[in-house]
């Protein structure tokens, strides 16, 4: 749109020469024109005043003179929707590049006015009963007809529902009698007993007690003397013989403890056994975590979560790794055991002398779990053992890592019946480690390769970060290692020369990746791009991918299907998804931590519809998945439909093929 206009300043023209005579006449003639109009308009006339004298231009000093060509010009304006005070350098930074980039598309629109108006839709039912009763208003002056009469008065006899109370009937039945049923026993007989306890009659009975137990002793070793073969019944009947009293109360005060805290949390364990969110039928796909019991130990206060893993053998039992993150808040940590029996106070616990970063338990020895420590050691702990000191440690090892190891895994036992586990760390490698005897042996099974970014006088200074490792389900020799570069390598522990396949699976450090339980060819993979992606092995791009909005921090596939799986953040909110129902977002978005609270673990219970969670305050939330969350095919009267994992590999397979 254009505007033009000319600048100019006032002209006169000189009149053509006019006598003395003539000019006294106009001049008489204006003035008595203009003093008529006065008197019509009510004003005072006086001659001689100098304000009806006529006036002239006064022309100030610093007026720009101009010739007529620059007065005659057009000068033309150009007015645009564009907003002149809309900023023109908003940048936002692209995790994707990597850098700041500038907005293209700025938002132009700027608000003059905004009203908020009270009007009503005359189709809508507000509007149908106010124009109803602005027509009875209306019509209530003159005299209705009888026929109007009928209709308004069947108007009135429709009453309207009451919003608040929907009871229209009611009945009442009458109350069965109380009844009082009384029973009379005989009483129990009664003995009044006194007696008188000093030290010296509590000294006399622990002398007769140790006399007892001296004499027992005796007796039983008599009876295996000179025997070679029974000198392992001797060993166990001396230890026996060498418990206090106090120890053989342990058991029992474990079981008042765990009834206590039973009655305690008496609510919550009847959630955990029978509560079903009804409000799921309403809610069409979504569903909903009901938060159960929350784990904390008081000295583990300014320690982070760093680990979980449940027991394969006890269902009830997980072990929480507790450290740091952060390289300049390092110091000791712990590995603790919890049960769902007691959520006050754990099971087990042990103090290490750095920070615990990962753990697993074995999946038949339930009672070894290797441990990975930020300095760099690898150690495993025996439960059985009344000590909290590791039965093995590579602190002394000349295989040793040298910096922070970020997973561990247990392996098959080797030819000669020997446990084992493979550990990867922060500097690039993954090792084998064997417990024979009282000593783990190391076996180095490959390197990780370094990024080409990388200068070749500097790649044996700058190793390759691992970050997270993964084992095959039905191939154990088959694993993934992601990486602190965004890279997935598949690796053979037959071929340690180098690795079978690389992903380019993220722009940020891969927080975790594992293997789908069921389908031998899918894994899933997170970072801090925020990114969740799912893959096919066959294939270089993943098959699905989900961003969540902030850096995500661990997933877990779901053991009861081959499509759920869930996700956290570092905002504290937990992401369910199953791909059979959406493929496209999740089914529960919730936050179940306080805030500023991250969370950085997250596994399901193997037999239980429950998840455990880890934040960074050294607390795990129990969380249970409303129905939604695990929902089943529903089975046709005479029809029982087929189980088990052939199931929920058609299941992902079907998913797949859609997507290839």
């Amino acid at each position: 749109m254009s505007v033009s206009h000319k600048v100019g300043t006032m002209k006169s023209k000189q009149a053509p020469n006019v006598n003395s005579h003539q000019k006294a006449a106009v001049a008489k003639g204006v003035k008595a024109i203009g003093k008529k109009k006065d008197e019509e308009e009510g004003l005072d006339t006086a001659e001689g005043e100098e304000w009806m004298q006529g006036k002239t231009l006064v022309k100030p000093p610093d007026q720009l003179d101009l010739t007529e060509a620059e007065l005659n010009e057009e000068i033309t304006r150009v007015l645009k929707a564009s907003n002149p005070n809309a900023p023109q350098n908003v940048v936002r930074y692209s995790f994707k590049e990597g850098c700041y980039k500038p907005i293209v598309f700025v938002d132009q629109m700027a608000i003059h006015f905004e009203l908020e108006g009270n009007l009503v839709h005359k189709e809508s039912d507000e509007g149908r009963r106010l124009m109803a009763k602005q027509a009875e208003v209306d019509d209530g002056g003159g005299v209705e007809r009888p026929d109007n009469v009928a209709i308004k008065a069947a108007k009135r006899e429709q009453k309207l529902t009451n919003q608040f109370n929907f009871n229209e009937r009611a009945s009442q039945t009458l109350n069965n009698t109380p009844r009082d049923i009384s029973c009379q026993t005989e009483p129990p007989p009664r003995a009044n007993f006194s007696a008188t306890a000093n030290q010296w009659e509590i000294y006399d009975f622990y002398v007769e007690e140790l006399q007892r137990r001296e004499k027992s002793k005796e007796k039983h070793e008599g009876q295996f003397l000179n025997k070679e073969e029974d000198k392992s019944k001797k060993k166990m009947i001396q230890a026996e013989t060498q418990n206090d009293d106090i120890s053989q109360l342990a058991k029992a005060v474990k079981i008042i403890e765990r009834m206590v805290n039973q009655n305690i949390f008496d609510d919550v364990a009847q959630d955990f056994m029978y509560f079903e969110d009804a409000s799921d039928e309403f809610r069409g796909e979504k569903g909903t975590l009901l938060p159960l019991w929350t784990f904390q130990y008081d000295k583990a206060k300014s320690l982070s979560v760093t680990a979980l893993c449940w027991n394969h053998k006890y269902n009830d039992l997980f072990a929480v790794g507790l450290g740091s993150h952060e390289f300049t808040q390092q110091g000791g940590g712990m590995l603790l055991f919890y049960t769902l029996k007691n959520p006050s106070y754990p099971e087990f616990i042990f103090n290490t002398a750095s920070g615990v970063m990962c753990l697993d338990i074995h999946e038949h020895l339930s009672y070894l779990v290797a441990v990975g420590l930020y300095d760099g050691c690898v150690a495993v702990y025996n439960l059985k053992k009344k000590t909290d000191q590791p039965i093995y440690n590579s602190r002394a090892s000349s295989g040793k890592h040298t910096s922070a190891v970020m997973q561990v895994k247990w392996q098959k036992d080797d030819l000669d019946s020997n446990h084992n586990f493979i550990s990867v760390s922060a500097d690039g490698r993954l090792v084998s480690w064997t417990l024979v005897k009282h000593e783990l042996v190391f076996t180095e099974i490959i390197k990780l390769p370094v990024i080409d970014t990388i200068p070749d006088d500097l790649k044996d200074v700058i190793p390759t970060v691992g970050t997270s490792l993964d084992f095959h389900k039905q191939k154990d020799y088959s694993f993934l290692v992601g990486t602190e570069h965004g890279k997935i390598h598949k690796g053979s522990k037959y071929y340690s020369s180098k690795f079978l396949e690389k992903y380019d699976a993220h722009f940020m450090n891969v927080t975790r990746v594992k293997w789908n339980p069921f389908h031998p060819d899918v894994f899933i993979s997170c970072g801090w791009d925020w990114m969740v992606k799912i893959w096919d092995q066959t294939m270089k791009s993943p098959v699905f991918t989900f961003e969540l909005k902030t850096s995500v921090t661990d997933v877990a596939w779901a053991p009861y299907s081959s499509t759920v799986f869930a996700a956290v953040t570092t905002d504290g909110k937990v992401h369910v998804f199953d791909l059979n129902i959406n493929k496209y977002e999740a089914l529960c978005q919730q936050k179940v931590v306080s805030k500023k609270t991250k969370l950085f673990n997250i596994e399901f219970n193997p037999v239980h519809p429950i998840i455990i969670v880890g934040d960074d305050r050294g607390h795990v939330t129990s969380l249970k998945l409303s129905p939604n969350l695990r929902k089943k095919p529903k089975e046709k009267k005479g029809q029982d439909l087929p189980k088990g994992p052939e199931v929920e590999i058609a299941k992902m397979e079907q998913l797949l093929s859609s997507m290839r």
